[in-house]
């Protein structure tokens, strides 16, 4: 038997062992990708440096990566399918290629798996119209003995680009007995606006091998819930519902599944909300409750939620927060119990007739904090005549803001890294200096960002309102950084060293050995991954349109450049 800790433990030392660099396991939230709501696979975080700049600990990186995905939401309950995951990964920027990214998969699988090559199968890309067929690492695995090689299609074999353009190429899929284990992507074309592929001069490797399924394969198993990722959690839900995993099985694996993931997003500062993260969070609580009613269970989410400290107690952020976290556990159980008999009495309401029409459906989804398959489900079991499309409709009424957030249909963060969105990051940093500065208050640090090209946005702690006069000061006093014309510089130096000269950054979180430091003269100083401008006169004039709370003791600006 082969538990998390100890997969987690031989994957990091073994690329460690072919002078790897081990990076931080980053925040759930993105740092200044408004193109995202979650950090959601290994490689989210690099994304500057797949695009070509420098990474202060080198070209050869490893890691385990909190991730979360909602795309597969209405999938989960299944065997393999979850919402909050752990992504091991390696990456070459720019260093060893396809024949060394191949021996390494093989390498770290059956000398140190102790998988035997009999069980292995891959897959690589077939080719299409733009791109030849992928021979190149075919020939590598033949020559490494691997005699189970299919050739598949872009919708299998293929990564990228995230948006429209940038970085993508074929990619190398490995299977045991059937199952797929790990995923080698090589990064080698960049599609241009026309759509053609050209090849890059600078190729990276991107991999990624999910702890969980890897547990559950390692262990012989088909179900991952009965791999210590989860079986604690489950057992939890078994003890208060007396009730057994064998014969519950879909509504346990969902709880288990939305209460992990919940706890996760509640540590990295979020609580549930109508809006981006915190209506996701919102979601996978409310769900877990249902399905908790469906075991005959209440008031069961904090309960059921101490397992998964147990579990992860290798993250430092769930204990540190396991008081706000399981507090906001009870909350939203709570209140959405209320609402629950509410909802159900208006969905007796609406469906007196046997029609449920998809304003009516939208409502109980929307106000009352009904799923779908909820709707769905009590149509089915009253005879109500309910038609999904009508539901449908109506929710392409509301804000694409929510859309995104309930659908999970989140772009990755390569997708906009334009000229305009690297003069509002800069002017962000500015803007947070400045706020320090006309506020007199050293301690207010970004809570929260999201970058567009159309505009800035930053959350910040601090306890009022601003009043038009500080609105004004702060405004003025960016646009001075800006008419300076200041050199914008990067640095990279130890954590320790960036604290001592006085860079701003969140020091209670694991930082790698050596990172980057952006410097807006002796104006601003901060740790961030970029990008930036070269000088501030490159920003344009600064305007800030909007003052608001996001959330208690928080405060947030919108402003744009022109």
């Amino acid at each position: 038997m082969i538990n998390r800790k100890e997969l987690i433990g031989k994957y990091l030392d073994f690329f460690k062992s072919k002078n790897h660099k081990e990076i931080p396991n980053s925040p759930l939230i993105p740092e200044n990708d408004p193109t995202v709501l979650f950090t959601t696979a290994g490689m989210h975080p690099l994304v500057p440096y797949l695009l070509g700049q420098k990474h202060p600990l080198g070209r050869k990186l490893c890691n385990v990566q909190k991730c979360i995905r909602t795309g597969d939401i209405k999938e989960v309950g299944d065997e393999t399918h979850h919402t909050f995951f752990e992504m091991l990964g390696n990456w070459s920027l720019g260093d060893y290629f396809k024949k060394e990214a191949i021996e390494y998969s093989l390498e770290f699988l059956t000398k140190i798996l102790k998988i035997s090559k009999d069980k292995l199968s891959v897959t690589c890309f077939k080719g299409g119209k733009e791109i030849p067929k992928d021979e190149e690492a075919s020939k590598i695995w033949k020559s490494l003995g691997i005699k189970k090689i299919k050739f598949l299609g872009k919708k299998d074999n293929w990564w990228g680009p995230a948006g429209n353009t940038g970085p993508c190429g074929p990619d190398t899929e490995m299977f045991v007995n059937g199952v797929e284990i790990w995923n080698d992507v090589f990064m080698q074309y960049n599609k241009t606006v026309n759509g053609t592929y050209i090849p890059l001069a600078k190729k990276n490797v991107d991999t990624g091998m999910g702890v969980e399924r890897t547990t559950a394969i390692l262990n012989g198993l088909n179900d991952n819930y009965l791999t210590d990722c989860f079986f604690p959690i489950i057992e939890n839900i078994e003890e208060i519902s007396e009730k057994k995993y064998d014969k519950n099985k879909k509504a346990m694996r969902i709880i288990a599944d939305h209460l992990k993931a919940s706890v996760f997003i509640i540590a990295d500062g979020i609580i549930p909300g109508n809006t981006e993260q915190g209506y996701v969070l919102r979601r996978l609580i409310r769900r877990a409750v249902i399905y908790g009613n469906e075991l005959g269970i209440k008031n069961f989410t904090s309960k059921v939620a101490e397992a998964v400290f147990d579990i992860y107690d290798d993250y430092r952020e769930l204990t540190k927060n396991k008081k706000i976290i399981l507090h906001e556990l009870e909350k939203e159980e709570e209140k959405f119990r209320l609402t629950l008999e509410k909802g159900i009495n208006q969905f007796k309401k609406f469906s007196s007739n046997k029609k449920l029409s998809g304003k009516e459906s939208f409502l109980l989804y929307q106000s009352y904090g009904f799923p779908l398959e909820m709707i769905e489900e009590e149509c089915k079991k009253n005879k109500v005549k309910f038609r999904i499309e009508d539901f449908e409709k109506e929710q392409q009424k509301h804000q694409e803001l929510s859309r995104t957030a309930t659908e999970g249909k989140f772009k990755s963060g390569l997708s906009d890294n334009s000229e305009k969105t690297t003069r509002l990051h800069t002017a962000t940093h500015i803007l947070l200096a400045a706020l320090r500065i006309v506020l007199n208050d050293d301690n207010i640090i970004q809570k929260g960002s999201n970058i567009t090209s159309e505009r800035l946005r930053l959350d910040f702690n601090f306890p009022r309102k601003l009043t038009s006069e500080e609105i004004k000061k702060v405004e003025d006093l960016v646009n001075a950084q800006i008419q300076k014309s200041c050199e914008v510089r990067r640095k990279e130096m130890s954590p320790a060293e960036a604290k001592k000269q006085g860079a701003i950054g969140i020091f209670d979180r694991k930082y790698g050995e050596r990172v980057s430091v952006y410097e807006v003269e002796d104006f601003s100083k901060e740790i961030c991954a970029g990008p930036h401008v070269k000088n501030t006169c490159e920003i344009g004039h600064f305007n800030i349109t909007k003052e608001e709370s996001s959330s208690a003791g928080v405060r947030r600006i919108k402003a744009v450049v022109e």
